[in-house]
């Protein structure tokens, strides 16, 4: 597969034709392009033709030399699972954590399956693979807590708290009479390490593994484009109105891309390192639970706090692995339910918002440390997203999709267009099919019909799809 990718790759660079979108009508014939039969490109050169449990998770054909050397650091400091004594003299893990490794969230680049459908939250020693968030009704922070509740801790450490969720049912009825089922999970925490916080006091929020597909495409992004977008896309006869996110990092104020509210400029690998793993960096050289009582119980079992627990080098390797992974083809692009649904798709306007085609800037993207990428330039891309922020919380099951928390310019109600390449292909990588920011959702169709605010009209069409139709688009979302 590799040398015939490579053979595919060096066709790229000498046939400006190949770079034409597959998604046109009038797109080349696929043996034209020395693409397989029955793909079609998802990310330019950086597309892969995998159908396996590491779709998600191989590097792009670019990639080689000192890069494939980093990439592979990079894979490992991802995937390997993280100690409280990870160099030799103290530092590493916790003392508190919400994940031991980048892969423990994102098995496989993905999404690991979260304790929502699994154990009910943490557990009394699960691990729930989620993040929780949580402020005052007033948007502060509480005294002895920071922005997440770290439900991990290290030995002889108290976790900050731990997750609990209880489940709600409601059946629905599409106009042809075919029931479906939406579920609402309402969390609680439990076994605070502090005071207990009054529930009337808290807003909670939570959020399961994004895919990590396709990231260093978003990095590389023509942020004009998607300014532009912001700009044109205001559709009120269906009632969408796109805006773009801007977040202040490292003092600079950024378009935002990465996250489910566009919240961050960049992919967070010093962030994730930190709140996540309870790593120092040089970017937050502060314990996560500097202040709390956690940073006694950790001394005390032989941690020392005088020196960064990660290097810059090693996060930029981190970043650089992100970053090279490929992006798996659309399959099954000539498949007659397929190819109607695909219509099916324009037709419920669900592509006014999941923008099918957007390009890169022509020097591609630049890693944390200063390391460019300029391979990921000048390509034409179909994430189907716009990478804008829109309105999804009307109300459903009396509650919707707003989770009132704010996140920038992002309010509680705003939620980032999900890229979509990729998702068909979650189930093989990861083996669930849970989607939406906090996984509430158990398949395609319940994704679609959570859409509120501006996604009600494309979600209403969509609900008057007669049975055939509405499978017919699913099969185009798992073709993606």
């Amino acid at each position: 597969m590799r040398n015939y990718s490579r053979k595919y790759f060096l066709l790229l660079l000498f046939c400006p034709l190949a770079l034409v979108s597959c998604d046109d009508k009038d797109e080349l014939d696929a043996n034209d392009m020395d693409i397989p039969y029955g793909y079609a490109l998802s990310a330019g050169t950086s597309t892969n033709f995998l159908n396996s449990s590491i779709a998600y998770d191989n590097p792009a054909d670019w990639v080689s030399g000192k890069f494939e050397t980093r990439f592979n650091t990079g894979d490992r400091l991802y995937d390997n699972v993280k100690t409280s004594n990870e160099n030799g003299a103290g530092g590493g893990l916790g003392p508190v954590y919400a994940g031991y490794s980048c892969g423990s969230c994102h098995r496989n680049a993905g999404r690991t399956t979260p304790a929502l459908w699994t154990s009910g939250g943490s557990g009394e020693y699960g691990f729930s693979a989620m993040l929780v968030y949580i402020t005052r009704k007033n948007g502060a922070f509480f005294q002895d807590y920071g922005r997440v509740v770290h439900d991990q801790a290290i030995l002889g450490v108290e976790p900050e708290g731990k997750l609990k969720t209880s489940l709600h049912y409601e059946t629905f009825y599409f106009p042809d009479g075919e029931s479906y089922e939406l579920c609402y999970p309402e969390y609680t925490i439990t076994d605070w390490y502090a005071d207990s916080i009054r529930p009337e006091d808290l807003m909670c929020t939570v959020r399961i593994p994004l895919r990590h597909v396709g990231m260093g495409q978003m990095m590389a992004l023509d942020r004009t484009e998607i300014e532009q977008l912001a700009k044109k896309s205001n559709y009120p006869e269906y009632g969408i109105s796109g805006k773009a996110n801007y977040i202040k990092e490292q003092g600079v104020l950024q378009l935002g891309l990465s996250g489910n509210k566009a919240q961050h400029a960049d992919l967070t690998v010093e962030l994730g390192f930190s709140s996540d793993m309870g790593m120092t960096n040089s970017r937050y050289p502060e314990e996560i639970c500097e202040g709390q009582r956690q940073i006694n119980q950790g001394s005390m079992m032989g941690l020392s706090y005088d020196q960064l627990d990660v290097s810059t080098e090693d996060m930029e390797d981190v970043d650089l692995y992100m970053q090279c992974l490929s992006v798996p083809a659309r399959r099954n692009i000539y498949q007659p339910d397929v190819m109607a649904g695909e219509q099916l798709f324009y037709k419920a306007k669900c592509h006014l918002c999941h923008v099918t085609t957007l390009h890169t800037r022509p020097r591609g993207s630049k890693l944390l440390n200063g390391t460019e990428l300029p391979w990921l330039g000048g390509q034409t891309i179909h994430p189907y997203s716009d990478y804008l922020l829109h309105d999804m919380g009307s109300e459903i099951m009396g509650v919707g999709l707003n989770d009132n928390y704010v996140s920038g310019l992002a309010r509680g109600n705003e939620w980032r267009t999900t890229p979509l390449w990729g998702v068909g292909l979650q189930y093989r990588v990861n083996g669930h099919n849970y989607f939406l920011h906090d996984g509430r959702a158990r398949n395609f169709v319940e994704a679609i019909m959570w859409h509120g605010g501006e996604g009600e009209a494309s979600k209403n069409l969509f609900k008057n799809f007669s049975k055939q139709e509405r499978e017919q688009l699913v099969k185009f979302l798992e073709s993606l």
